[in-house]
């Protein structure tokens, strides 16, 4: 059988391979989401598909939703094409228990997919009349924090941006996702100026603050020029119509996997081998596979109103200060930051499962620092959430799962943009305690030493490896030139002009007196072939403290 069948006449289908089905009719959702369309996302990512999808179809079986999701890319046509419309538009959720057994459920949550390009004025014309019409309520994303980035590590706008307002504005001519939302939001201020909700739900702090002052910059740039009125920006600017929360989100979920595609196929599923889409390159695939642990906590902060989040399983809501705390509690110390450590860590050490990772002592004993004794003791509790509680959850049953098959090389893509907020604000927060001194820390500048090291693309056999995708490789690889296994070095000289780098860590590494700890490390880790993991061993022997568990 395939995914895209009739699941109300043939339900019986459905349930003998175990996939749970929606409780709604998909035509009358879409019918109801073309009239009066409440919710749009952009970022039709792996995410969106298990977390967000879920939700919607929760509250749609639930009778307390009756629209989909207009679900917009704007990177490629190809998961429109290929994935989305390929599938009508639904999905095979996987949850992936950590007794071996498996949760299928299909999702017919997104009503609509649309791709957000010049290439497809029909698709773009559409977008705006959804922006125009009073009955939307939010708009939430999932585009990676790169996404959000207009101007490069010198401060200078993007090129894409920098043109962006200069052009005329319309949708054909812009370029950048955040150019086509601030687009989008003034064709709702010139129709009418309905209130609305634009929630960033990615993995980084004070994120709704990042989204607001991006949208605004450019909004400023166009008002300048005399492209907008003030009033436009005053729309966006004083909360009371457009509003911007803060989230925090966490689901880990990996690439599709092989096994999952195997074993799904063997159960009578089809067309669920994971391919590659023809333009952009992209894996592809029909199921997403997740973990059964969820949580998205949401600034109650809908100016026009919001679907019925606390009936949807693993949704939190409170104030700005709660889901502050709870986003820099996972953020910060207790799960991202741990990952990042473990993505590092694990791709000079060759491992390719996270799940292996804390198999291993000293990794284990390495994340255990970085969470409970480095991380923790700047954490504000949110009460929402047990930091304790969760991070305990997080390393002895999240990342041990064995059918959570994540790997470090996903994890370190991006680090550059990522490495400041998983760190940044936790040094910022001993900087800043009058009781805390920074330069006690050891095992996150260890980790900082280990991603300096990481970039030399050598892992710890002294054989080079492909390093993840990252906007700055070629410029931090730049300054470790120089660098060889065995070489003598200035490490001081080699690494300023990246541990001084603000725009990475959120702090000057040199201003703050960790510069000398990381160079260091970093001095010790380029010995020779097997230096990562003897300093590993030796740190944590001399420095490691007991965990009470």
């Amino acid at each position: 059988m395939k995914i895209t069948e009739n699941y109300l006449t043939e339900r019986d289908r459905f349930s003998d391979k175990n996939i749970n089905t929606p409780n709604y009719d998909e035509q009358i959702v879409r019918q109801k989401t073309q009239e009066n369309p409440e919710w749009v996302h952009f970022g039709g990512g792996n995410l969106y598909r298990c977390f967000h999808g879920q939700i919607a179809q929760d509250l749609l079986n639930a009778g307390e939703l009756e629209t989909g999701i207009i679900l917009v890319e704007t990177f490629g046509e190809d998961m429109i094409d290929e994935l989305y419309h390929g599938f009508n538009n639904r999905s095979l959720s996987v949850v992936m228990k950590s007794d071996g057994t498996f949760n299928k459920e299909l999702l017919a949550s997104t009503a609509e997919s649309l791709f957000a390009h010049a290439s497809r004025p029909e698709d773009m014309a559409r977008l705006v009349d959804v922006f125009q019409n009073p009955s939307l309520k939010l708009v939430t994303l999932t585009i990676t924090e790169k996404g959000y980035i207009i101007k490069d590590s010198s401060g200078q706008l993007m090129s894409q941006v920098a043109q962006d307002l200069r052009t005329t504005i319309s949708f054909e001519n812009l370029q950048h996702t955040m150019s086509k939302l601030t687009y989008l939001l003034l064709k709702r201020f010139l129709a009418g100026g309905a209130p609305l909700a634009v929630l960033s739900t990615d993995n980084f702090s004070h994120n709704g603050d990042r989204l607001k002052a991006t949208v605004l910059e450019i909004a400023q740039g166009w008002q300048k020029i005399g492209h907008v009125t003030q009033a436009f920006v005053d729309y966006l600017a004083t909360g009371d119509k457009v509003s911007f929360p803060y989230s925090m989100i966490d689901r880990i979920t990996p690439l599709p996997n092989q096994a999952i595609a195997e074993k799904l196929t063997s159960e009578g599923i089809e067309d669920m081998v994971p391919f590659i889409s023809a333009k952009q390159k992209m894996l592809l695939s029909a199921f997403v596979n997740t973990e059964e642990v969820h949580y998205l906590a949401i600034e109650d902060d809908f100016p026009n109103g919001r679907p019925a989040f606390e009936k949807a399983s693993g949704v939190l809501l409170g104030n700005r200060e709660t889901i502050n705390k709870a986003d820099l509690m996972k953020v910060c110390t207790c799960l991202n930051p741990l990952h990042t450590t473990l993505a590092i860590f694990g791709c000079l050490l060759g491992f390719e499962r996270i799940y292996k990772e804390v198999q291993d002592k000293d990794l284990l004993s390495l994340i255990e620092q970085v969470g409970f004794i480095e991380g923790l003791p700047v954490v504000e509790n949110p009460e929402i959430i047990n930091p304790v509680d969760f991070i305990k959850e997080v390393i002895y049953q999240r990342f041990a799962n064995p059918n959570i098959p994540d790997m470090p090389q996903r994890i370190a893509s991006d680090m550059s943009q990522k490495i400041g907020t998983r760190f940044g604000e936790t040094l910022k927060a001993y900087v800043a305690a009058p009781d805390k001194d920074v330069r006690a820390l050891t095992f996150i500048p260890l980790t900082i030493a280990a991603w300096c090291r990481y970039l030399l693309a050598i892992d710890d056999k002294g054989e080079t490896f492909e390093v993840s995708p990252d906007p700055l490789l070629t410029e931090l690889q730049a300054h470790l030139a120089t660098v060889t296994l065995g070489g003598e070095i200035d490490a001081h000289a080699i690494l300023r002009p990246i541990l001084s780098k603000q725009a990475i860590f959120g702090v000057d590494l040199l201003e703050i007196g960790l510069a000398e700890k990381i160079e260091h490390f970093f001095e010790q880790m380029i010995q020779a072939p097997g230096s990562v993991r003897r300093v590993l061993q030796e740190t944590l022997a001399i420095h490691a403290k007991n965990i009470r568990k």
